[in-house]
């Protein structure tokens, strides 16, 4: 068995694309909104018994590499060393040729992950370890989440580098550089070469979604915080593996959680986060001390559409500005805020009193809902001029709601909460709409559309030639009918023809249907495989709770439409052809089509 046949007989394709996003079950297969266009009908399926994708949408199909390199845009090498490490195969030599600089880069950060972690279990990280003993975790979670520490070195992690892998081409100054490990020496001073970024630091590995190391952050050690000039963390540059705006700290550990919860809880810091895992609060992520980007809200949408956020907001307007509630809100998104009733942080919440974090996280509030009590606190809502004041501040956070429907319940919120007329407070939303230039005149919203539908409408007739197909490759038992009753020249569609013709011939040889063989027997052949999969997976979708006598039934029907539609086409070419012989006064020529069509029309 090949290492791309033994990752996929580990590797279960639903489960792999469900990490993407969600998807439910249809029968025999799943089904989901294509991440590839704009739909609201599911039109994407996956096949676990075959384990292949269609997207009936926008014709994109394949296997789990393919889905993969196109979702994370990798290429088949890159996708291959990721699936390889989350099916635990362990991948041989690879084509130093096609080995890209990505996955050497990721070799330098495993490598420096695995050395700094060794260091920290040394004489050399005693310091370090008793210092996040203090702070609460235990010797587990440090092994657990790989936390090490660099030597009070300016150049040890580089020299270590430089001798490594022991098998192959040896890094370059120029890898471990670009892997944001080493800083270049000033020329202005006279300095040439390199030396070590994070020096006599307790190290936190930032791993990508497989688990990957791709960064670092470092923090300076405890001893030295009053002198240290360099700062109390400092963190890997971007990288050509290293996005801080596409990664969140924690979740390739806290994912399978976060589904489970239906919930993810954002906080700020990555001792937050060891530590809320520590004591079992496992869905926890951190955004790294930032706020949430868009692509970090899309990698949590994969898992979940719940987010509470536990940000130090003790001003209202904090709520508003913070972009990454704005951009939550824009992929409408659930908010809740969890409020911590003492303790600055969720670690020292967590290490006085687990129960009260525990029952902060139960008493979380939709965010709208703690966003109107912080504007109107102290206020009295019996005046005018603090009910416009309130209107103002909850206009503008309504306004960054995605769905339509939900401005719609907090605007009949607001309207109770304030005692005014529902149609008046309405009429005023679209009023500051228009003032601030988030409608025009006239309130008409312009439609955006980032990415079109794509147009992609088959003929019924081609339609009608792939159920043919579909029923055959779901009931096989059908083929010596189908060949009996419908000939592949009765297609017009030359593709689907000269499939239905191999399908006969491959099935006359077999007298059987095994659908590897069949895949490999059609790529010899040189017929698209992804034909067989969107086949086959339209067989699954439509046919799946048919009973051999309904499959019958319905072969015959398509069969028939088929016929008629082979004899209508047929017609109209006889016709064309006699406007022709008309024109060109062939005489015999015109007697004989004339026959032709008189033959047609009465069979």
């Amino acid at each position: 068995m090949s290492e791309i046949e033994e990752i996929k007989s580990r590797l279960d394709i639903v489960e792999v694309i469900r990490e993407y996003m969600p998807v439910k079950p249809a029968g025999a297969s799943f089904q989901a909104l294509c991440p590839f266009h704009n739909e609201k009908t599911p039109s994407f399926t996956i096949s676990p018994d075959k384990q292949v994708w269609h997207c009936f949408g926008c014709s994109r199909g394949g296997d789990i590499f393919s889905f993969v390199m196109e979702k994370d845009n990798l290429s088949f090498v890159e996708a291959l060393r990721l699936l390889a490490k989350k099916a635990g195969v362990v991948l041989k030599g690879q084509d130093s040729h096609d080995y890209s600089q990505r996955n050497r880069l990721l070799d330098i950060m495993e490598l420096a992950a695995k050395y700094y972690s060794h260091i920290f279990w040394t004489e050399t990280g005693l310091a370090f370890r008793d210092y996040l003993s203090s702070r609460g975790l235990s010797e587990d979670t440090m092994k657990s989440w790989q936390i090490g520490c660099s030597q009070n070195s300016w150049d040890s992690l580089y020299n270590f580098l430089k001798t490594r892998p022991k098998e192959g081409k040896k890094f370059t100054d120029d890898e471990i550089f670009l892997a944001g490990l080493t800083v270049k020496k000033s020329p202005d001073k006279g300095g040439r070469g390199y030396y070590d970024r994070f020096r006599d630091r307790i190290i936190f590995p930032i791993s990508d979604l497989s688990g990957n190391p791709i960064a670092f952050t470092a923090r300076v050690n405890p001893d030295k915080e009053q002198t240290e000039k360099m700062g109390k963390y400092i963190n890997s540059p971007q990288t050509k593996v290293y996005d801080k705006g596409r990664v969140l700290f924690g979740l390739d550990k806290a994912k399978a959680a976060i589904r489970t919860e239906d919930l993810a809880i954002v906080v700020e810091g990555q001792m937050d986060v060891i530590t809320c895992h520590q004591h079992g609060f496992k869905n926890v992520v951190a955004s790294s001390g930032t706020a949430l980007t868009t692509e970090q809200v899309a990698l949590i949408k994969r898992f979940t559409q719940n987010i509470a956020l536990l940000f130090d907001m003790d001003k209202a307007g904090q709520l508003a500005a913070d972009r990454g509630i704005r951009e939550a809100l824009a992929q409408e998104m659930n908010i809740k805020i969890i409020i911590l009733a003492s303790g600055k942080d969720p670690a020292e919440a967590l290490n006085r009193d687990s129960d009260e974090f525990r029952r902060a996280v139960e008493a979380a509030k939709p965010m709208m809902e703690y966003y109107f009590e912080k504007v109107t606190a102290g206020l009295d809502l019996e005046q005018m001029e603090n009910k416009r004041s309130v209107s103002e501040k909850m206009f503008g956070m309504i306004q960054l709601i995605g769905s339509k429907t939900e401005q719609g319940y907090w605007l009949k919120k607001m309207s109770e909460a304030l005692s005014f007329f529902e149609p008046d407070t309405r009429e005023q939303f679209s009023k500051w709409q228009v003032k601030n230039g988030v409608l025009p005149e006239g309130g008409q919203r312009a439609v955006k559309s980032s990415v079109p539908e794509p147009s992609l409408a088959i003929s019924r007739e081609d339609r009608l030639g792939e159920r043919l197909i579909a029923i055959l490759v779901r009931f096989p038992e059908f083929i010596n009918y189908a060949t009996g009753s419908f000939e592949p020249e009765e297609l017009s569609n030359s593709l689907i023809s000269e499939f239905y013709r191999k399908l006969i011939i491959y099935y006359n040889k077999a007298a059987s249907l095994d659908y590897e063989d069949f895949r490999f027997y059609l790529q010899q052949e040189g017929i698209e495989r992804q034909l067989l999969d969107k086949l086959v997976l339209l067989g699954e979708r439509d046919f799946y709770s048919f009973s051999q006598e309904e499959a019958k039934k319905e072969l015959v029907n398509v069969i028939t439409d088929l016929k008629l539609a082979y004899k209508h086409n047929k017609m109209k070419r006889i016709q064309q052809a006699i406007i022709k012989a008309e024109k060109a006064g062939q005489t015999d020529r015109l007697s004989e089509l004339m026959e032709d069509l008189k033959n047609l029309t009465a069979s």
